[in-house]
């Protein structure tokens, strides 16, 4: 069986599950499916480039994805004018304050003379810039979060299209990923993992902090959508003949019309990231960057600069997620900072990096929509067995309820698994890297 037949069985195969969902429980479950399937195969393919090209081991995953999702409140939301009036302006001022201290003490880095002096200018100027920072933005972010905290307390965002959060989320994510590129690279691989993972903690902890931003754990809901809201359609004459025509009520074909309308927009994204994540593959970068994956020393030895490249690289798969990070706050409709947990957003995105193909750009797509599938079903699937075993047992048997109780933890339970039978019969995953 050649390469292209046996995958086209496997992206066949998960098409016919995602049918038989929709078939035996709906075609709005179904649909969610795969419009997450799409965003997690997005989120794939930007790890895959960081670790199937460059074999950089990034778990601050979670971090980026999460700066996407933020992206998409500072640009759809409103400005709140009120919060602006009473302490935006000193908030400005003091951010600006902040980055031209960091810059004051790494010109005077640079240009004093190594020894004593250059110690204690850089520890006056940081000092008197962090007291000059605080002094102003204190009271500012106090006057910001006090407006109305019930339903704003904090600045708002550019009032701009939310699509156009989406590259935005990918730039945020990029300029993060560079600063975290100058400091974290030049680490050993389980160094790097050590502090990309608690850079990312850092990130969701100023999220949920600093309210004035993006309201912290109050969320902020009610983002905009790029598609058409189900009640509208459902107010629209000629939509509701048109779902009459279609045998179905106005609600459920309302629902199912925009979450089919989410998928095509997020399929186009999906097939443009993995074009230009091809043809990178196939270019004499992407063949550079996998020989310096392979043996940094002999890279170096030709004259290849292997921390740019690997700045390079991590940025570059830090923005794809966090453009996908951007979508998937737009799907949700709200940003909820205390959502972001390292299992779903930085270890299961590995599980699908692992179980497609690292290395392998088709390979990331397919395990991004095989483990989200799996992460989904696997806890109705594992109540339905479980109530199956335990059909023959009285309502208040011991067992009974234990095994019933624990159908939550099949999600757990066989996502290690599936890792464990790619592992053991196919290590290189389904669709290993050629």
């Amino acid at each position: 069986m050649s390469d292209f037949t046996r995958n086209a069985l496997m992206f066949a195969a998960l098409g016919g599950l995602i049918l038989l969902t929709g078939t035996m429980q709906s075609w709005n479950s179904a649909i969610l499916i795969l419009n997450m399937g799409l965003i997690s195969a997005i989120m794939a393919l930007g790890v895959n480039l960081q670790w199937g090209f460059a074999g950089l081991f990034n778990v601050g995953v979670m971090g980026f994805v999460a700066l996407g999702g933020l992206a998409v409140a500072l640009v759809s939301i409103d400005p709140v004018g009120e919060a602006w009036n009473a302490g935006g302006t000193r908030i400005v001022i003091a951010l600006l304050a902040g980055a031209g201290t960091i810059v004051a003490a790494v010109i005077s880095y640079q240009r004093v003379a190594k020894g004593l002096n250059r110690t204690l200018v850089m520890l006056s100027i940081l000092i008197i810039g962090f007291t000059v920072y605080r002094t102003i933005l204190d009271p500012g972010v106090s006057a910001v979060e006090a407006v109305n905290p019930a339903a704003t307390g904090f600045l708002g965002g550019l009032g701009l299209p939310v699509i156009v959060a989406w590259p935005v989320g990918g730039l945020l994510a990029a300029g993060a990923a560079w600063l975290i590129g100058k400091t974290a690279l030049g680490l050993r691989s389980d160094y790097l993992a050590i502090a990309t993972l608690g850079i990312a903690e850092i990130i969701i902890a100023v999220m949920k902090n600093e309210d004035w931003l993006a309201r912290g754990v109050k969320n902020v809901v009610g983002l905009p959508r790029p598609v058409p809201y189900e009640i509208n359609l459902q107010k629209s004459a000629s939509f509701v003949e048109r779902a009459e025509s279609w045998g179905t009520d106005p609600v459920t074909a309302s629902t199912i019309f925009v979450k089919l309308n989410y998928s095509l927009l997020f399929a186009v994204v999906l097939v443009v990231i993995f074009l230009m994540a091809q043809a990178a593959l196939k270019s004499p970068w992407g063949r550079m960057m996998r020989a310096i994956r392979d043996n940094e020393v002999a890279a170096e030895a030709m004259g290849k600069d292997v921390t740019r490249r690997h700045l390079q690289i991590f940025v570059l798969g830090s923005a794809v997620c966090g453009v996908a990070g951007a979508m998937m706050t737009t799907l949700d409709g709200q940003l909820t900072p205390g959502t972001y947990q390292p299992l779903r957003f930085t270890f299961l995105i590995w599980v699908m990096v692992i179980v497609g193909g690292s290395g392998n750009n088709l390979g990331a797509v397919l395990g991004g929509f095989l483990i989200w599938f799996f992460w989904v079903q696997v806890e109705p699937i594992g109540l339905w067995l479980m109530q199956l075993v335990t059909s023959g047992m009285a309502e208040d048997n011991g067992l009974r309820s234990h095994l019933i109780n624990s159908a939550a933890h099949m999600r757990l339970l066989t996502m290690g698994v599936i890792l464990l039978l790619v592992l053991r019969f196919s290590p290189r995953g389904l669709i290993p890297e050629r």
